[in-house]
């Protein structure tokens, strides 16, 4: 489709129930963080090293937009509630590792584990083949919304200077 044509309604109907997930995956991780006793900008730093794994303070930063005077803040509440650990970088002194440590932690299992559940029930559901195309479907989603956060981000960025 070439940017000039009008999308179909089928895949109008398809942007839609995407944003649709995206605004219910926002909501969960709200609840997820709420329930677990955390602010949600504390829970998507959680969400950002399990799917990134060790880190530095700085790229922390910069994947969530917020001040390194916030992060280092928000990694103080992590650090105490042991979700993570700090590590000093084998190849900086002057940087610090951010290190996850939430993923055996009982309370992060059990809010997890009825969606885990529910989710592997509806994988279950379709062929190898359908999940196949459902992952990488997702994958190239992931990226599209990658590259719309780094526009956005620079685009914020810009207004910012102005």
């Amino acid at each position: 489709m070439s940017s000039h044509e009008q999308p179909t309604p089928e895949q109008e109907q398809f942007t839609l129930l995407m944003r649709s997930l995206g605004n219910r995956t926002v909501l969960y991780q709200q609840n997820v963080a709420a329930s677990l006793g955390l602010y949600n900008n504390d829970f998507l730093s959680i969400d950002i090293l399990r799917e990134k794994g060790p880190i530095t303070a700085g790229e922390l930063s910069k994947l969530t937009g917020l001040t390194t005077g916030s992060v280092t803040a928000l990694i103080d509440r992590l650090e105490k509630n042991g979700y993570v650990r700090r590590q000093n970088d084998p190849n900086d002194r002057r940087n610090v590792i951010i290190v996850p440590l939430y993923e055996n932690k009982d309370d992060v299992i059990n809010t997890y584990q009825p969606l885990h559940t529910a989710m592997v029930k509806l994988a279950a559901s379709y062929t190898d083949e359908e999940l196949a195309l459902v992952s990488q479907f997702l994958g190239k989603a992931s990226a599209v919304l990658e590259e719309q956060i780094d526009h956005l981000g620079s685009t914020a960025r810009g207004k910012s200077s102005s």
